[in-house]
């Protein structure tokens, strides 16, 4: 996350930035010590997500300020308030704070409000991301209408197409889980699943040999092993927060409904929706994935989708 802080006091600005550095909350892009010497295109170019300002200035206060910049600032601000005053926290409300801290500076509450508004543009990113990913569905079923009936798709494209169902497809393990269906679907051909769905172990194992090649030490193998399983676990955690942001947004939505208990526990699912509305700081820490369900209902509905389809 940028940051950029504007107050005419330079040991309060240089206390803040110096909080935010040292919790890695995000980088400090620029100050101004009056809101006269701010302007839009200031934030646009140092690209900041988060804007601290203090509501009173010299020359131009922080409420003036952000009803000069709020029609072109689409980052979130945080007013720095050394007044109790209601009525003029009330305006600065009205004209989009999304926050606002008091003085003198409390590093416990500077942490609390900052790392709340950081889990507040996240939310906002994933629901943009999934009507963006409700488009390119859009965008594949017309591609599909027009496929030729003769024209046979791969398994690891309709994964693909599910991938963008759930949100992950520009993911980094996006890829990997795409290898894992099509290394699932070959040894179903080949050797059936009699023996039951193999292990996931396994399967990480054998998309990281074929990824490392003919040339390979078991400590390479192992190494790859471990970074496929991180990622794919990125990416399914990914997906649980686009779908319990859909849930949250439009609870009878018909992807949420068709896809959110298929591919997660309902219990994840919910456990996910009551996170993000609490704007809870968690991350993954208390939410469990079930990976070995997510990646079998993928290759299942895959498979589904290319046999019913050819």
């Amino acid at each position: 996350m940028f940051f950029y802080i504007t107050d005419d006091d330079e040991v309060f600005r240089s206390m803040l930035s110096q909080v935010i550095e040292d919790e890695e909350l995000g980088e400090v892009v620029g100050e101004a010590e009056d809101g006269s010497f701010l302007d839009a295109y200031t934030l646009e170019i140092n690209h900041v997500d988060i804007l601290f300002i203090d509501i009173l200035m010299p020359i131009e206060d922080g409420i003036e300020t952000i009803r000069r910049l709020a029609p072109s600032f689409n980052g979130k601000i945080i007013m720095i308030s050394q007044v109790e005053s209601k009525e003029l926290i009330g305006e600065a409300y009205s004209f989009g704070i999304d926050y606002y801290i008091t003085k003198p500076l409390n590093k416990i509450e500077v942490i609390s409000v900052v790392r709340k508004v950081i889990e507040r543009i996240r939310l906002e990113q994933s629901i943009r991301d999934i009507h963006k990913s409700l488009s390119n569905v859009f965008e594949v079923n017309t591609i599909n209408e027009k496929w030729p009936r003769s024209g046979k798709k791969k398994i690891t494209e309709w994964g693909q197409i599910l991938l963008s169902e759930l949100g992950i497809a520009g993911e980094n393990g996006s890829k990997d889980l795409l290898d894992m269906i099509n290394y699932l679907y070959e040894h179903e051909m080949n050797s059936g699943m009699e023996a039951g769905f193999p292990i996931l172990k396994d399967i990480y194992t054998h998309i990281s040999l074929k990824k490392l090649g003919n040339v390979y030490s078991q400590e390479e193998v192992e190494r790859e092993r471990k970074s496929s399983e991180q990622r794919v676990r990125r990416a399914i955690y990914q997906s649980l927060n686009h779908m319990a942001s859909i849930g949250l947004t439009d609870y009878a939505n018909p992807k949420f409904e068709n896809y959110a208990s298929k591919f997660f526990d309902f219990e994840t699912v919910r456990q996910r929706m009551n996170e993000l509305k609490q704007v809870s700081i968690t991350t993954s820490t208390h939410t469990r994935i079930n990976a070995k369900k997510f990646i079998q209902v993928l290759y299942f509905e895959s498979k589904q989708l290319l046999e019913e389809r050819t």
